[in-house]
């Protein structure tokens, strides 16, 4: 007599579909979001430098500079020689295009990309002996060691850097603002037009309230000459 053979029951491995091919099969659920997961986590890394500056109380945005405003700042420095610094230096191009002309330039940014960026561009440029980036918040630096300070800057900070500025920068130094000229200062000299004007100014440049002072002085003068 042949044996009889148990049937198999509901719960076994042979009567389930696929059976162990099935146990081996890979967990695309768990690939996908490990996947999103990190995709997402290499994008907070990328965005955060460039969204962060907007968060900051004076936003200082990366809009790079035109050629006409590269242009328009090697003009006003064209007398002049010296180190100098690019206060926002963004991809570069300000720093590189004077260490071209024989200046010690150095570069100042938050955004860590763009700095790292700055270094190769200079790299490929020939200049990186003649260059120097740094990861840097303005605020905590001193200008003092500088003769040429290039700002492109925004309304809401020219008050208070121009402070700054007045406080450390000596003779002869010049800053060039960009864009947006300083509030009180007098220019030197105006280059360019629109977005493209660059104001120079020199150190310890006159305000213009001291100017206003006086001119009302030599006015008060010389109403008493003329009163004797």
């Amino acid at each position: 007599m042949s044996e009889l053979k148990p049937d198999a029951g509901p719960g076994s491995e042979t009567s389930r579909p696929g059976g162990a091919a099935n146990s081996n099969r890979p967990s695309w659920g768990l690939w996908a979001t490990g996947l999103l997961g990190g995709s997402l986590v290499a994008l907070y890394a990328v965005a955060t430098p460039f969204v962060a500056p907007a968060l900051r109380k004076v936003c200082l945005p990366f809009v790079p500079a035109t050629p006409a405003q590269v242009e328009n700042v090697l003009k006003a420095l064209q007398t002049r020689t010296g180190s100098l610094v690019d206060i926002g230096s963004g991809d570069g191009r300000i720093v590189i295009a004077a260490a071209k002309r024989g200046f010690r330039a150095v570069g100042l940014e938050l955004n860590p990309w763009l700095v790292w960026y700055s270094r190769y561009r200079a790299w490929r440029e020939g200049v990186h002996r003649h260059t120097d980036f740094y990861i840097s918040d303005l605020w905590k630096v001193s200008f003092s060691q500088y003769s040429n300070v290039v700002i492109f800057g925004v309304p809401q900070m020219m008050a208070q850097l121009e402070d700054k500025l007045q406080r450390e920068l000596q003779p002869p130094a010049k800053v060039i603002a960009c864009r947006f000229p300083f509030p009180t200062w007098v220019p030197a000299q105006v280059t360019g037009e629109g977005m493209d004007t660059v104001w120079v100014y020199d150190a310890r440049s006159p305000r213009q309230p001291e100017i206003r002072d006086l001119q009302e002085e030599l006015c008060c003068t010389g109403r008493q000459h003329q009163e004797e």
